[in-house]
């Protein structure tokens, strides 16, 4: 898994590419965390070359969630695979997170 992360003004965006597992899930952690240290008006997560994720990339997308929170990030998941977004709909975190088709609908928000 390969994980960037750029800065455009107040605006974070950090694209994902591969597997998120249990073997990647923390570079995905550790890049979220520093992201969202500078404290980002909105976070965007894209994740456009996620292909697969488990319950780890997804509990680490949720600790992110509630890390946003508490800097009052708004945190944005865009361009999801269907198979992911089967994820996050049968946990019904698709109500919880804010999820769109792709990164211009995330930066619109």
């Amino acid at each position: 898994m390969e994980v960037r992360a750029e800065q455009s003004g107040s605006v974070s965006i950090v694209a994902v590419e591969g597997d998120v597992d249990l073997n990647s899930s923390r570079s995905l952690q550790t890049q979220l965390r520093e992201s969202l240290g500078s404290a980002p008006d909105k976070l965007i997560v894209d994740l456009s070359g996620v292909p697969y994720m488990d319950s780890s990339g997804v509990a680490t997308l949720v600790e992110a969630m509630q890390l946003a929170r508490k800097k009052d990030t708004k945190l944005v998941l865009c361009a999801m695979s269907d198979k992911v977004q089967s994820i996050f709909e049968i946990a019904r975190l698709d109500k919880v997170f804010t999820i769109v088709p792709d990164r211009a609908g995330a930066e619109a928000i």
